[in-house]
């Protein structure tokens, strides 16, 4: 059950910024299923974004939008674990300008909250948008215990209240590597949105991510990979690569899948299928790893 199905289950029981940055993008009759753009990180962002059809597509007018970044590290951008600032303001932006009536930018933080929102540059950025975006997640009283119905391992957590009531979830990660589901990602991200991560970490990594993902399952995924961290993640300090890409698409698991086959991790190249947490997700439904077999369009602004 997805998050949508789950929150009419239970109701039963703008500024615009940057925009003249961006080449104007035609949109054939179809657009692609994943875009990869090169260029500086709030411009790539929009870009990417309108080649899969724009925020208007995503976001309508009235809706309430929760932003998933990686901002629980208090390191700052160039380390690459947290997302870019500017990507993540050019999201909110973009949100506000298709008519969101609320955006919140979330995180669980692994550090204490004020260090990891200064450092990582985030709430300043989303500031020149709106003032009133950005929050840490951390105390209990944001939670409210859910039940997983398609869950094979994970059978219940707890998911941050306003994640439940939003109309819209963007998943904004970095793009780095994990010490336990070999990348974080779009995927991987979602556990940002739940209190008690460590039962994850024992119950089965990969499993539970998937089963986290048929509740949490983002409407939209924009990967930072202007510095990807590739050796050493979540937290670094480790190998950067300097990509300057960002990588859109309605797909999270198509989104993850791109990445990994784009970068090098931990020194050598990898297929989606390599890491089991994608190729969970392509077995049980919850998107395609095959990029193969899907339309992929690159951009260099």
């Amino acid at each position: 059950m997805d998050r949508r199905k789950f929150l009419n289950t239970s109701a039963k029981g703008a500024i615009a910024l940057g925009a003249g940055l961006v080449p104007h993008i035609s949109l054939a009759a179809t657009s692609p299923d994943v875009a990869l753009v090169k260029g500086a990180p709030g411009a790539a962002a929009r870009a990417a974004v309108e080649m899969i059809g724009g925020m208007g597509s995503v976001v309508k007018k009235g809706n309430r939008v929760v932003i998933k970044p990686n901002m629980s590290f208090a390191s700052t951008p160039n380390v690459g674990a947290n997302t870019h600032p500017l990507v993540v303001q050019a999201i909110a932006a973009m949100c506000w300008e298709a008519g969101a009536s609320s955006v919140l930018i979330l995180d669980h933080s692994l550090a204490p909250g004020p260090i990891c929102l200064e450092r990582s540059g985030v709430k300043a950025a989303a500031a020149t948008v709106r003032d009133d975006m950005v929050y840490m997640v951390n105390d209990s009283d944001h939670y409210s215990d859910v039940k997983i119905k398609d869950g094979k391992t994970l059978k219940e957590t707890e998911i941050v209240k306003s994640v439940l009531r939003a109309d819209v979830l963007i998943a904004a990660p970095t793009a780095k590597s994990h010490s336990g589901a070999g990348v974080s990602l779009s995927l991987k991200g979602m556990m940002g949105l739940i209190y008690d991560r460590g039962s994850l970490h024992r119950k089965g990594l990969d499993s539970c991510i998937i089963d986290l993902c048929t509740v949490l399952r983002a409407d939209l995924s924009v990967i930072d990979a202007t510095h990807v961290l590739s050796t050493n993640g979540p937290r670094g300090p480790g190998k950067v690569l300097d990509e300057n890409k960002v990588i859109a698409s309605r797909d999270m698991v198509a989104a993850d899948a791109v990445a990994v086959a784009e970068f090098t991790w931990y020194g050598k190249k990898f297929q989606p299928r390599q890491v089991a947490h994608i190729r969970h997700a392509h077995e049980r439904g919850l998107g395609r790893m095959d990029i193969e077999n899907l339309r992929v369009e690159r951009l260099v602004l």
